[in-house]
């Protein structure tokens, strides 16, 4: 049982100055990041103003730039999802007009009970504000139906 303990405790000591070793690079390498950043800014201040403002400008640029690619990407992913809906709406309409058809040629006594039956669909009410977005073609048409 002493054995057993003391191998446990060699482990869990090992395991313990793995961790701080590990602790200790991180430190180390956020310690070497912090220095790097301070020289930057005491280099910034330095700078002129024209200067300063000019590296900010970059910076919100590049920051900008991040921020429209991960724009993109969620815009994409979006876009995938979508056509997979459409595509699983597609099959669904499919089974349901052949539902429909199957049912139509079932005898009109057979479903006394279908009669009774009503989808009920609620609409969201909206209250559509903005421009009205269209293709060039249909401007002619657009604007003819608006007229009348």
């Amino acid at each position: 049982v002493l054995r057993l303990l003391e191998a446990q405790l060699q482990e869990q000591r090992r395991e313990h100055e793995e961790e701080m070793e590990a602790l200790k690079n991180q430190v180390d390498s956020m310690q070497e990041e912090l220095e790097k950043q301070q020289q930057a800014f005491l280099q910034a201040l330095q700078l002129s103003p024209e200067v300063q403002v000019e590296l900010g400008l970059q910076q919100e640029i590049t920051r900008l730039t991040n921020e429209n690619l991960d724009l993109k990407e969620l815009l994409e992913k979006l876009e995938k999802n979508e056509k997979k809906l459409k595509k699983q709406l597609k099959i669904y309409m499919k089974k349901v007009q052949d539902f429909e058809a199957s049912q139509t040629m079932v005898p009109v006594e057979r479903r006394p009970h279908e009669r009774n039956m009503q989808v009920a669909v609620q609409r969201k009410e909206k209250d559509f504000q903005g421009m009205l977005e269209y293709y060039k073609e249909d401007e002619p048409l657009l604007i003819r139906n608006l007229i009348s």
